[in-house]
């Protein structure tokens, strides 16, 4: 499939007292992104607090192990600190567009953010003529620091209290309408995380001993960050639920009315990884009973269609799971039949569809011995614009299966995400206005089979019953938080098509520019405002940056 854009969040406070002039917290945080890395392949920030409450930045385009080498590191003094993955954002160079955030008033706040606003026009309006603040960027991360920002200086004290906070970002949660989770400090301070009020985006925390006493407390999008850095009681932000971490105690509360609880379904599907348990569910199970109801469907389908599987295939990596237990649920003996070259990037960041097909070949091998003279059934975790999969359903056939049979474990996506999912517009997915027989005949697979939506359901839900419903509205066009009509999708879908983002960013035909939800460029790492950035690869030795005279220095030296 063509890869769709998410981020990943981190946040982490040590007890430790001595840990204010060392870089444990940062080194930790680097570790923890690199556990996030699916979720965020384009750019990689941290920041730290460190004595007085200076913050310390670390952050530029590139993989967490590319960004955050020794000497960058090294500067990431501080007991507490919040880091962010963005994922690859078509055509995006700006060092200046990676997280975490930064506004030095009131109080010195970085925020990083996971999702996406679906009433951005209404909050720049407000920001701007009441506010009186300047927003810089088409980022919802900078449109959210900013709320939050200004709902803080209103209480007008040199010092805020926890009920402040909670009342801050409360009044957020109601005037800032999407799917968010998003995680923030506050210099000197601590950590706050929250999560929108129907809990799209996921996010949980986890506590440890401390060092010298004390607990450590993490913030993560996914569980499996808690388990490798040795953290336990994961326990997920529930929707709209605030949490405030200082070193002396953790205070939860809900701060906004009930609303429908729908986490995304396409974390399942998708985005996290199987070693994740999120709101309850094991990924790793829910991709199993997957492909054990998609089963059930293929063997309706293969009979009414007089097929008969000879061997089943994942599409590396994330259908892997499902495929190896439909294979065992139907008796049908499992290969891995295509080799998958890791240093080739995801296809969809590929300018326009050529590239995207050429980029397919240079990703993907076929062995044939695993083809040839064979009906071969490939499963993948879903079917997008359907570029990948016809060009795989080609690779089979030119290597001399007889007959490809292409199952999806999610159902036809059919509709625009406005969750911070950056999906493409409708006109681009494959399955947009076509019958399942058509999308078969596009992508020239001789059978496509979908998972219904309620067997999907069914496979994350049957872990977790109190779920009572998930956003799917990739599927359904029904969108949980309402305020999204056809205006709003009109002004998205031109915002997301190959051609508009091309016409938009200058570029030559066929190359797509970022279109901004938790990505954006914003104060601190190039740009003229913001915290000077640290980073071993943007040089403060280079000819005069902005973040060399302004704010925080990026421990990030020359490119």
């Amino acid at each position: 499939m063509a890869r769709p854009t998410m981020c990943g969040i981190l946040g982490l406070l040590l007890h430790d007292p001595l840990a204010t002039q060392t870089s444990a917290a940062g080194t930790e945080i680097a570790e923890g992104l690199s556990l996030l890395q699916h979720r965020g392949q384009d750019a990689a920030g941290i920041v730290t607090c460190g004595s007085g409450g200076r913050f310390h930045q670390v952050k530029a385009n590139g993989m967490v192990r590319d960004v955050f080498d020794t000497q960058g590191i090294a500067g990431l003094k501080g007991w507490m600190g919040i880091g962010h993955v963005r994922y690859p954002t078509a055509g995006s160079s700006a060092h200046s567009e990676a997280q975490p955030f930064y506004v030095n008033s009131p109080y010195g706040i970085t925020f990083a953010h996971n999702g996406n606003l679906i009433n951005t026009p209404a909050l720049r309006q407000y920001l701007d003529a009441e506010a009186h603040r300047h927003i810089n960027t088409d980022s919802d991360s900078e449109l959210l620091l900013n709320i939050l920002a200004n709902n803080l200086q209103k209480t007008g004290k040199f010092r805020i209290n926890e009920e402040d906070i909670f009342t801050a970002i409360g009044d957020l949660m109601t005037s800032c309408q999407g799917g968010y989770a998003c995680v923030a400090m506050l210099a000197g301070f601590g950590l706050i995380a929250f999560r929108d009020p129907n809990g799209i985006r996921p996010a949980g925390l986890a506590t440890r001993k401390g060092a010298r006493g004390g607990h450590d407390y993490l913030i993560a999008s996914e569980s499996v960050v808690a388990g490798a850095l040795g953290f336990d009681g994961w326990d997920d932000i529930k929707a709209g639920e605030a949490v405030i971490i200082t070193r002396n105690s953790v205070s939860r509360r809900h701060v906004v009315a009930p609303r429908p609880f729908a986490p995304d379904i396409f974390e399942y599907v998708y985005f996290a990884r199987p070693d994740s348990t999120i709101d309850g569910i094991s990924v790793y199970r829910s991709r199993m009973a997957m492909g054990d109801l998609l089963a059930e469907e293929a063997k309706k389908a293969l009979d009414a269609a007089g097929l008969k599987v000879d061997v089943v295939i994942p599409v590396p990596d994330t259908s892997r799971v499902a495929a190896l237990q439909l294979a065992q649920h139907l008796g049908i003996p499992y290969r891995e039949g295509f080799v998958k070259n890791r240093y080739v990037g995801r296809t969809f960041i590929m300018p326009g569809q050529t590239q995207r097909r050429k980029n397919v070949r240079r990703k993907l091998n076929a062995m044939p011995m695993e083809f040839a003279d064979k009906v071969v059934m490939l499963v993948d975790d879903s079917i997008v614009r359907g570029t990948t999969s016809k060009e795989i359903v080609q690779m089979a056939k030119d290597v001399g299966a007889k007959k490809v049979v292409f199952a999806s474990c999610a159902p036809p996506i059919r509709f625009s995400n406005v969750y911070g999912i950056d999906m493409p517009s409708p006109h681009e997915l494959v399955a947009y206005n076509r019958t399942t027989e058509e999308v078969a005949e596009h992508i020239g697979a001789d059978l496509v089979i979908y998972q219904t939506l309620d067997d999907l359901i069914q496979s994350c839900r049957q872990f977790n019953p109190a779920i009572e419903q998930f956003d799917c509205s990739v599927f359904t066009g029904e969108y949980v938080t309402g305020g999204v009509d056809d205006r709003y999708l009109e002004h998205l879908e031109r915002l997301r098509n190959d051609k508009a983002k091309a016409k938009k960013s200058g570029a030559p035909k066929d190359e797509p520019e970022v279109f901004e939800s938790c990505s954006g460029p914003m104060n601190g790492a190039d740009s003229l405002i913001g915290l000077a950035n640290h980073s071993p690869k943007l040089g403060p030795r280079d000819p005069s940056t902005p973040n060399d005279e302004v704010g925080l220095h990026n421990s990030f030296y020359g490119q």
